[in-house]
């Protein structure tokens, strides 16, 4: 992680993890908070429904409290309160075990990113497997919705 200065970060329900892990984690972040050549981002007890209903949940507090005006709510606000806050949206997602779906994971946030479906399962995966998925991504035109 040092050497190739990762940052690591945990997205989730982290509140259901045991204390002693959760505050592991917490200072694994907080070493790795300032890389920015590499990213890992690890979802933990996540769910992409729960995420989006999380985000409501605070966003409709804060609008409450008049910490916001409803005029001002618009796609960047409500990203805000997404736990992905801060980072991109996949340009690629790996798919691995051979399903064809998504199944609960980034909804929000994946809406246009290109999607490689894999037999193998993740424990499986070699490098060639990796690299082969990073090849038919290069050769894909990205539309983004147009």
């Amino acid at each position: 992680m040092h050497r190739n200065r990762v940052k690591l970060s945990f997205w989730g329900r982290l509140d259901l993890i045991p204390e002693d892990l959760r505050e592991r984690m917490e200072r694994v972040s907080d070493i790795t908070k300032n890389y920015s050549r590499q990213y890992v981002n690890l979802a933990i007890a996540y769910g992409g429904r729960q995420e989006i209903l999380d985000a409501s949940r605070r966003l409709a507090t804060d609008l409450k409290k008049g910490k916001i005006q409803e005029d001002k709510i618009d796609e960047s606000l409500f990203r805000k309160y997404l736990w992905t806050n801060g980072f991109k949206d996949p340009d690629l997602i790996v798919r691995t075990g051979g399903d064809k779906r998504l199944s609960n994971f980034l909804p929000f946030q994946s809406v246009y990113s290109e999607i490689v479906f894999l037999d193998k399962f993740w424990p499986e995966l070699e490098k060639e497997d990796f690299s082969r998925a990073v090849r038919d991504f290069e050769g894909r035109e990205r539309r983004f919705g147009r």
